[in-house]
């Protein structure tokens, strides 16, 4: 019985997670667009936390397509090299939030950017129900670092969302992942 409890609680700290969150207002894909560094993470999966330690942290480009589509090229630094995906994610209504098919999940999730100058930073919230509701809160830079007051902004977002401080984490750099020459 403490157990159903337990999952009946982190479902619905899962779905208020999400569940208020507005996209940035008059997001412009075309200023998103081009090369992005994930320089922070957060992430409610229990199973994350045993990994933080050997994040890197990775480059994507964000290439819009003439439909209103996203191709998000990532590069992430892993035990065995540096690994590239690509990641489609389609429009919805609504212009800051897009979805995209998980293949590894099995799944759609749902993306919103929730804040953005588009210079230096944003913040991306995806969220996924795949057995329970997942959510994640990324922070993006132009650079592979970003000021201080940005990285405090975004603990601050994902400690006001519920995660817990030891699910928050801004990790170093990746080196030399891209390859030079990539992205």
């Amino acid at each position: 019985m403490r157990t159903t409890a337990v999952a009946v609680v982190m479902v619905m700290c899962g779905v208020m997670v999400h569940a208020d969150v507005k996209p940035q207002r008059d997001f412009s894909l075309q200023r998103f667009a081009g090369r992005w560094y994930r320089v922070g993470l957060a992430y409610d999966s229990p199973k994350f936390i045993p990994f933080r330690d050997k994040l890197k942290a990775s480059m994507g480009m964000v290439t819009p397509l003439p439909n209103g589509n996203v191709n998000l090229t990532m590069w992430d630094a892993t035990p065995a090299g540096c690994l590239s995906k690509v990641y489609q994610y389609e429009k919805t209504n609504t212009p800051g939030q897009f979805t995209y098919f998980s293949t590894r999940h099995n799944t759609v999730k749902d993306i919103t950017v929730v804040d953005t100058n588009y210079t230096d930073y944003a913040l991306v919230l995806k969220n996924k129900v795949f057995n329970r509701e997942y959510t994640q809160v990324a922070l993006y830079g132009r650079s592979p670092t970003v000021r201080h007051n940005i990285i405090n902004r975004f603990k601050a977002f994902a400690l006001s969302r519920g995660f817990p401080a030891a699910s928050i984490l801004t990790p170093p750099p990746a080196e030399n992942c891209p390859p030079s020459g990539s992205g």
